[in-house]
């Protein structure tokens, strides 16, 4: 059983992985455009722009990747159990937006975010 439960976190690890290196790759890629966008025209020619730039599909595909990784741990695991162990996602993107994104995380986000670790923890041994 304790085999089990590593490949099934060991799955949505990897989801979560795939999925948080598309968020960063998505995020970077739309910071990087004049995002001013006052009108229906200008939404169109921006998401038009979003398309040519290759980090973009880059993105996509990852977050493909992920939804492959996803689909093989729900075969393999209880829905309530997938779900409450993807919360992991929640730490990768934090930890990562301030690692990549210099984003600025504070004390409260830290708390909640430990909280959900705790969370994942109880889970995994339930």
């Amino acid at each position: 059983m304790k085999e089990r439960i590593f490949f099934i976190i060991g799955l949505i690890l990897l989801t979560d992985i795939c999925d948080t290196v598309s968020q960063l790759i998505l995020k970077s890629s739309i910071n990087a455009l004049d995002w001013h966008v006052n009108s229906i025209k200008k939404a169109f020619h921006l998401i038009m722009e979003l398309f040519k730039v290759p980090r973009v599909w880059l993105g996509f595909f990852l977050t493909g990747i992920s939804l492959v990784f996803w689909l093989v741990a729900l075969t393999k695991a209880d829905l309530n159990l997938a779900f409450s162990l993807d919360s992991m996602r929640y730490i990768l993107i934090s930890l990562a937006s301030v690692i990549f994104l210099k984003e600025k995380v504070g004390k409260w986000r830290w708390s909640g975010i430990m909280f959900v670790v705790f969370g994942i923890i109880l889970v995994a041994l339930g």
